[in-house]
């Protein structure tokens, strides 16, 4: 079966955004994106909550179409396009959408099949769901047990306070550490399975 990986920018003291959303203390340089880029370009399935899935649609769509698109810009809109696009929502219809699923409700039901489902998009295969960004979508899988993993860029920065990664966790979730990186401007990345008994 596929996993469920939460990819997320991360604070030292765990906050993946400030208080009011704030995410300008990320760093991020063409290493990361090189790196970041290489991973993502591998999976045909990407998971977003609303909020996070209406931000790319405002940027990623058009963005390799911009006079001053990086290489980043043009490669990762490039896989956006063909990526299937899962968007945990209460509000939003999937009429008229392209190769988006908004699932509603049956949380649990609904992204054990897609867990289950063959990769059809064309793209490399890659058993990796990715989940970016999106606390509130994550908070939800954290609760039901769903996220099998974790791939988080640690920033050399203590926020003190904002939305934090890991709320209301009820049992213990134990990990295995399976590959780090030190990135030139001071990120970390480490990678987390779940171990599940």
């Amino acid at each position: 079966m596929r996993k469920i990986i939460s990819f997320m920018h991360i604070s030292l003291d765990g906050f993946v955004a400030g208080p009011n959303g704030e995410m300008n203390w990320i760093r991020v340089n063409e290493e990361i994106f090189d790196h970041v880029g290489k991973r993502i370009s591998e999976g045909d399935t990407a998971l977003y909550g609303r909020v996070t899935y209406q931000m790319m649609e405002n940027y990623w769509p058009t963005a390799a179409k911009k006079p001053n698109a990086t290489k980043h810009d043009i490669e990762h809109a490039k896989w956006y396009g063909k990526v299937r696009k899962v968007v945990l929502s209460k509000t939003m219809k999937d009429k008229g959408l392209v190769n988006t699923i908004i699932i509603s409700g049956k949380l649990t039901d609904s992204l054990n099949k897609i867990k289950q489902d063959g990769h059809t998009s064309g793209m490399s295969r890659s058993d990796d769901i990715l989940l970016f960004g999106s606390p509130t979508a994550t908070h939800s899988l954290m609760q039901q047990n769903l996220i099998d993993g974790y791939w988080l860029l640690v920033n050399p920065i203590i926020l003190g306070q904002g939305i934090p990664l890991f709320v209301d966790i009820k049992d213990r979730i134990k990990l295995d550490l399976v590959t780090t990186r030190q990135f030139a401007c001071g990120v970390t990345e480490l990678n987390y399975i779940v171990d599940r008994p």
